[in-house]
C-alpha cells in the first residue's frame, strides 16, 4: 500500500509517517517509481508507535523496544534491559510530575501570601497608580 492508503488505516498523517521512517521506525520499500510501499504489518507497527508515543517514550526509546513489541496495545517481551529502559523513563516522569507540584505548591503560596496583603477596602484611584501587570 502506499503512503496514503497507510495514513487512512492508521489515522496518522502522511508527515508524521515520514517522520517514523526518517527515525527507523517503519521502512516501506521503494516502488520502481519512487513510491513508498509498505505492507500490511506497517498498520500493526504504527499502532503500536502510537500507543508507546502515549506513554511518553522518545522515538529513540521506541525505535529500542519496538522489536520487543507484539499486538496493537503493544504487548513486550519481559526482558531485563527493556523493563530497565521502561523504569528509567517512568522515573523521569515522576520527577517531572514532583516538579511541577513542588511549582504549583510555590506559586499557591505566593497567590494566597499577596491576597491576605490585600486591603478590604480599596483606596480611590487617582490614576496615577499603575495598571496591574498580567502574566
Amino acid at each position: 500500500m502506499l503512503i496514503g492508503e497507510l495514513s487512512k488505516r492508521t489515522g496518522v498523517n502522511t508527515h508524521q509517517l515520514r517522520y517514523y521512517e526518517a527515525q527507523g521506525l517503519i521502512e516501506p520499500r521503494r516502488g520502481a517509481n519512487g513510491y513508498r510501499e509498505y505492507t500490511d504489518e506497517a498498520v500493526l507497527t504504527v499502532a503500536q508507535i502510537r500507543k508507546l508515543l502515549e506513554a511518553g517514550l522518545s522515538s529513540a526509546e521506541i525505535a529500542y523496544l519496538l522489536p520487543c513489541a507484539t499486538g496493537p496495545s503493544p504487548e513486550l517481551e519481559p526482558c531485563p534491559e527493556l523493563l530497565d529502559a521502561l523504569r528509567a523513563r517512568l522515573h523521569k516522569l515522576d520527577a517531572c510530575i514532583e516538579s511541577v507540584v513542588q511549582s504549583r505548591r510555590v506559586l499557591s503560596d505566593l497567590i494566597d501570601s499577596a491576597e491576605r496583603r490585600m486591603p478590604t477596602v480599596y483606596p480611590e484611584c487617582d490614576g496615577s497608580a499603575a495598571e496591574p501587570a498580567t502574566v
